[in-house]
């Protein structure tokens, strides 16, 4: 019996992705989030599609060898049936020629009759047994024959219905392949959105946890009876020198904070005040604007919200780094102090500008009309460019305290350096601002909230 099976069961077709931008090097932190919620349904539904794929490909496979089992099965039956035939026929030629044997034996007999009548009925009768059995061989080859064109019929229905579900198969991965790709398109348009925002600039409101306020709290040893200063700002503003001077210390003494040319600050730094009597605890903060550290994340990713109060350090621009720090701080009610440090290296280098020779001035009677020259255009230079920063930002204007590392120390320890600018300011705000906080301090947390 010859039966078709039928062609054309593969199918599976190939997908092609779309490749986001990542020029913003400032994306925000829901945004990345979204982003990596995206890229991980398109890598499962890109993952799914291929599983889908190879089940295909297997069942394919499967309906293939069932139909060549079928094939070569159907194909042994009738080879079978025509062998059977054969015999069959092999048998009944025997049977005709035994037959013919025992009309000649019986032609025979009845010629010698009185002499073999014994041995002629002896022959007939084995003719005759011989005869029955080519006949039950025959018989026999036939239920054979029919028993393989039974199979045959019963295999050639198994593999319909393989191909059946083959089909159904087929139709099921093809649904879950256009499901994948609208996945994959959803996700896609989730990742584009999210990095249309990135571009446009819209910044992520994300209000910490009770669990995050927490585990920040615990990661900077927070005390109630303790008032907690943070210095924050861009990576190489100065933060380490400027916590040093705060403590009244120098930058090798021991127990200082590090500092170098380039950010060494990378784990948070915890410097109690030198004088046990004075319940401040300074922190030097990573750097933000690394590749660590992005400066959209700067803010929650340092936990600035659970600190008393903040200075925002910068040293050569006020960077929208800084315009975001104060942003946050002024939704979770912190107080900060913008500072602008190195003012002695910065007034140096307008004085180098403005034609200044330490060389031709042997009595140094240039220096001191140039230095005040130079101090003045540095400090209204720097009030002026951080006040259009605020406007910008539509933040309220305020103080712009501009120190050296160096002149800091000499005010800590209680000196009244010659160069001091706004020093003395800075430390006196800040101690006033710890002593009216801890009067109307809260307990731990309430103080947090936009």
């Amino acid at each position: 019996m010859a039966w078709l099976i039928p062609a054309g069961l593969g199918f599976v077709a190939s997908m092609f992705f779309g490749g986001g931008d990542d020029s913003n090097p400032n994306p925000t932190y829901a945004a990345i989030e979204a982003r990596k919620m995206a890229e991980a349904e398109r890598d499962r539904a890109i993952r799914h599609l291929d599983d889908t794929n190879k089940q295909v490909t297997q069942l394919v496979r499967l309906t293939q060898e069932m139909q060549n089992r079928a094939l070569q099965a159907q194909q042994e039956s009738i080879s079978a049936a025509a062998a059977a035939q054969r015999k069959a026929q092999e048998q009944m030629k025997a049977m005709f020629d035994a037959e013919r044997a025992a009309d000649a034996a019986r032609f025979a007999a009845e010629t010698a009759a009185r002499v073999a009548t014994e041995e002629a009925k002896k022959k007939a009768e084995e003719a005759e047994v011989e005869r029955q059995r080519t006949k039950a061989a025959m018989e026999e080859a036939n239920r054979t024959a029919a028993a393989f064109k039974k199979d045959a019929s019963r295999l050639q229905r198994a593999a319909e219905e393989e191909r059946k579900r083959a089909d159904e198969a087929i139709a099921g991965a093809e649904a879950a392949r256009k499901a994948a790709e609208n996945d994959i398109r959803e996700a896609t348009a989730a990742k584009d959105d999210a990095e249309r925002h990135l571009k446009e600039g819209i910044q992520p409101v994300v209000t910490p946890t009770a669990q995050e306020i927490r585990a920040a709290q615990a990661k900077i040893q927070y005390q109630e009876n303790l008032f907690h200063f943070a210095v924050a700002g861009r990576a190489g503003a100065g933060k380490s020198a400027l916590v040093n001077g705060f403590r009244g210390m120098t930058n090798r003494e021991a127990g200082a904070a590090r500092t170098g040319v380039t950010e060494t600050t990378m784990t948070l730094g915890r410097y109690p005040d030198p004088d046990e009597r004075c319940l401040h605890v300074w922190y030097d903060l990573p750097g933000a604007g690394t590749i660590k550290i992005p400066d959209w994340q700067y803010f929650n990713a340092q936990g600035l919200y659970v600190f008393d109060c903040i200075v925002v350090l910068f040293d050569n621009r006020f960077t929208h780094t800084d315009i975001a720090i104060l942003l946050n701080c002024r939704r979770f009610q912190i107080p900060t102090y913008i500072v602008r440090s190195k003012a002695d290296q910065h007034i140096e280098n307008i004085m180098k500008e403005m034609g200044y020779d330490e060389d031709d001035d042997e009595d140094r009677t240039q220096r001191d009309s140039m230095y005040a020259t130079a101090r003045e255009h540095f400090i209204d230079e720097t009030r002026r460019n951080v006040k259009a920063n605020l406007v910008d930002a539509t933040l309220p204007d305020q103080m712009v305290y501009i120190v050296s590392s160096t002149c800091l120390r000499g005010v800590a320890k209680g000196g009244q350096p010659k160069k001091v600018i706004d020093e003395i300011h800075l430390m006196n705000d800040l101690y006033t601002e710890a002593q009216a906080r801890r009067v109307r301090r809260k307990p731990a947390g309430e103080s947090i909230g936009v």
